[in-house]
C-alpha cells in the first residue's frame, strides 16, 4: 500500500515537471515569427508577413499599432509564396485576389514561417498549396509598430514588429 502511494506521488511529480518544461519551452520559443514588411509611401498602410514555426495552429487575437492604438482597418492576407502579398490602403476587388479575410476567421497553420517559405521558393519547391500569411493594417497616421496579440495552445503572447 505504501509503495503504491510512492509510485503515484512520483508519477504526479514527473508529470508536473514535464508540463512545466513544455510550458517553459513554448514561452521562451514563441511560435509566431515575422518576415518582411511592405508599406505605402506615407506608412499609413502596411503589410507584415507572419508565419508559425510551431506544431499547432496560432490564432491572432488582436492587433494594435504604435503601442496601443486601434487601426482604422485590419485584415489578414492568406496567399502563397509564389503570389506574395498586396500593399494597399483599400480592400477593393483587386485586393481580394490576394486572399483578404477578416482576421478573426483565420488561423495560422504550423510550419509556415517566412524563412521556410523563402527557402522553398529558392529551391524551386514552393507551390500554390503552400500558405503565406500577412497582416494588412491601415491607420489614419504613420504606422511605426504593429503589436500582435495571439494565442498558441491556450497561452497568450505578444509580438511587436517595428516597421519604421
Amino acid at each position: 500500500m505504501r509503495n503504491s502511494r510512492k509510485i503515484i506521488m512520483f508519477s504526479i511529480i514527473i508529470i508536473a515537471v514535464i508540463l512545466v518544461g513544455i510550458f517553459s519551452f513554448i514561452k521562451f520559443n514563441p511560435p509566431l515569427v515575422s518576415g518582411i514588411f511592405g508599406a505605402t509611401n506615407d506608412y499609413n498602410a502596411v503589410v507584415v508577413e507572419i508565419g508559425n514555426k510551431g506544431f499547432a495552429e496560432v490564432k491572432v487575437d488582436n492587433v494594435l499599432v504604435n503601442g496601443n492604438e486601434e487601426p482604422l482597418n485590419l485584415k489578414m492576407q492568406v496567399s502563397n509564396p509564389l503570389k506574395g502579398f498586396i500593399i494597399t490602403d483599400t480592400f477593393d476587388e483587386e485586393a481580394k485576389e490576394y486572399g483578404i479575410h477578416d482576421i478573426e476567421n483565420v488561423t495560422i497553420k504550423p510550419n509556415t514561417s517566412p524563412s521556410a517559405q523563402l527557402e522553398k521558393v529558392n529551391n524551386g519547391t514552393a507551390t500554390t498549396d503552400d500558405k503565406s500569411y500577412g497582416i494588412s493594417v491601415i491607420h489614419n497616421k504613420e504606422i511605426e509598430t504593429v503589436n500582435i496579440k495571439y494565442s498558441f495552445l491556450g497561452i497568450s503572447f505578444d509580438k511587436t514588429v517595428t516597421v519604421k
